[in-house]
């Protein structure tokens, strides 16, 4: 059976976090949503660390760098494109390490 790479504790805080999260977003702005799951997934980034395989670590900690846990759009504008870019980009960072990781051909609609 495989590590886990969040012990019970790691879990628990994640959770709360995420939970709170939510509650807090119903009361806040709507650009403040990405910004949340943005930290959460640095936490959970933070948590892989000597947990993960050396290609898990580097492509997690690659990526996240670049979109900072605080990041938020700016307006409407170029700011807003300038920030769903950055955000395509890391979802295809995230893609191509899970597609080398699991081994599932470029072709393979699953």
């Amino acid at each position: 059976m495989p590590a886990w790479i969040l012990d019970e504790d790691d879990a628990l805080e994640l959770l709360a976090f995420l939970v709170t999260a939510a509650r807090t977003q119903v009361d806040e702005a709507a650009e403040y949503g990405p910004m949340r799951l943005l930290a959460a997934a640095h936490r959970l980034g933070d948590a892989l660390g000597d947990k993960a395989s050396p290609e898990t670590a580097a492509a997690v900690s690659a990526a996240l760098e670049q979109m900072p846990p605080l990041a938020v759009p700016r307006g409407d504008g170029d700011g807003r494109a300038a920030y769903v870019a950055r955000l395509d980009d890391l979802c295809r960072a995230v893609a191509a390490h899970l597609v080398a990781h699991f081994g599932v051909p470029a072709d393979d609609p699953a």
